[in-house]
């Protein structure tokens, strides 16, 4: 089973920043296994949708030579939660890339409601020393998730033209 956090990106800066939602709703099974009687979004599904959007934005600025992994989270400080309903929204700044890695500022709002705030560390690890078989397992979510990318290109591969 694969498991995405991130419904849309709505901005893309490429080796710079990017912004991305994720709808919650009422429908999804972990909602109300998590604190029954109060459906919410768990923290640690938050924090998976934030390294998603983190982690394509690390990877795309080196156009996916590397696999991207979550190394560690030095500092991560959730304010609220959100449930059925809200619409969470993902952003991150790029503020270290390199050949061994980056990080990540990343925040999600609920509207203006700021719901959590932090960094996230990524390595970069070559798909020869990841070992057969873990390459594809690893870069799994990665490689379905940059199809989250192409919904904003038009045919061609540019970038759409934006509603007038």
């Amino acid at each position: 089973m694969r498991w995405f956090w991130v419904d849309r990106f709505t901005e893309f800066e490429s080796g710079s920043h990017a912004k991305a939602i994720k709808n919650v709703t009422l429908a999804e099974e972990h909602l109300h296994d998590h604190q029954p009687g109060f459906p919410v979004m768990p923290a640690s599904l938050i924090l998976e949708g934030l390294a998603q959007t983190g982690g394509l934005l690390l990877g795309e600025s080196r156009q996916f030579s590397k696999l991207v992994v979550l190394a560690k989270v030095p500092r991560m400080t959730f304010h609220g939660w959100a449930g059925p309903g809200d619409t969470l929204t993902y952003s991150a700044k790029l503020t270290d890339s390199r050949d061994e890695g980056g990080m990540v500022d990343v925040t999600a709002h609920v509207g203006d409601r700021l719901v959590a705030d932090g960094e996230i560390v990524f390595a970069h690890v070559d798909e020869n020393e990841a070992g057969a078989g873990r390459a594809d397992q690893m870069n799994c979510v990665f490689t379905l998730l940059r199809g989250v990318l192409d919904i904003g290109k038009a045919g061609n591969g540019s970038k759409a033209a934006s509603p007038a």
